[in-house]
């Protein structure tokens, strides 16, 4: 019986590189399914930071994940799976078409994603996510904060200061910028810690 499998965690904690990982099994096994990602750091593709990608199709707003599986089948025949990194940032009706892949067309689908954003509050997707699932497994992979507590948040750094107000999607780890700092472009990064520290606006 196919399922819906959240797997979450923290930046750092091997989310994209596990989504790489099961979705080279499967394809290897000889299943037939698809790549999905949303504003990953590499475009159209799903990147682990230890150097691994894999060209992936990208998940825009208006995307009908159910009505692109089904496509699938009509084309192909058959689709076993999907793995969707970054599913922090679909939208909850895309959510609903995931458990619909599953339930309808008894498809696998292994979302990959954070549980709460900059300002420590649950993404809409995450939200969906934890509420739909059929399993929620929370990754092993522990990053760490610098005082080397186990790191619970993803602090935003606007110019090398936290904030934690701003629009909700910005892409940093790759030189994202923000605009309305000071009337001009803001280098925007992300920065794993701990809940005393990401409170504290403390980085080191």
């Amino acid at each position: 019986m196919a399922e819906l499998i959240f797997y979450f965690g923290t930046m750092g904690s091997g989310k994209s590189t596990l989504a790489l990982q099961i979705h080279h099994n499967l394809a290897n096994s000889g299943q037939n399914g698809l790549l999905l990602t949303q504003l990953d750091r590499a475009a159209s593709a799903v990147s682990s930071r230890l150097g691994v990608s894999e060209p992936a199709i990208e998940v825009h707003p208006g995307l009908d994940l159910y009505r692109l599986a089904d496509d699938v089948i009509a084309e192909h025949g058959s689709l076993e799976y999907l793995v969707c990194d970054e599913a922090q940032f679909y939208r909850p009706a895309q959510i609903d078409q995931l458990a619909e892949v599953v339930d309808l067309l008894d498809a696998d689908v292994y979302a990959f994603g954070l549980l709460t954003d900059f300002r420590g509050r649950l993404f809409e997707g995450t939200s969906r996510l934890l509420e739909l699932a059929d399993q929620r497994q929370e990754l092993q992979v522990e990053a760490r904060c610098w005082c080397t507590r186990r790191a619970t948040h993803n602090a935003r750094l606007v110019d090398g200061k936290q904030v934690y107000e701003g629009e909700i999607v910005v892409v940093g780890d790759t030189g994202g910028h923000e605009e309305g700092f000071e009337g001009a472009d803001a280098e925007v990064t992300y920065e794993l810690l701990c809940r005393r520290h990401w409170n504290q606006a403390r980085l080191t």
